[in-house]
């Protein structure tokens, strides 16, 4: 069992993207974070199944080579959203 709030593993993501792996899918879902924001019932839902059911709060480190720190998850998301890197991890 992973503690809550820690990313993914390697294999989990996959999981978790594979009904995302379509770059339509995964950009439907960016399109409902844009229009309804982090706090939709639905986006919450999505990023606590990434995160093992805690959205992590406060600065998040991502993989991102000269991007490694965002404010929060929210704003790491809408980040991935809108370079359409939406397989990128923190």
């Amino acid at each position: 069992a992973q503690q809550p709030g820690t990313p993914l593993s390697d294999q989990e993501y996959r999981q978790f993207f594979r009904s995302l792996q379509a770059t339509h899918r995964a950009s439907t879902a960016c399109h409902l974070r844009a229009l309804y924001g982090c706090q939709n019932p639905l986006v919450r839902r999505l990023d606590e199944y990434e995160n093992h059911g805690v959205i992590p709060e406060g600065p998040i480190c991502s993989e991102l080579p000269g991007t490694p720190f965002f404010p929060d998850f929210c704003a790491f998301s809408f980040y991935r959203c809108t370079r359409k890197r939406y397989f990128i991890k923190v």
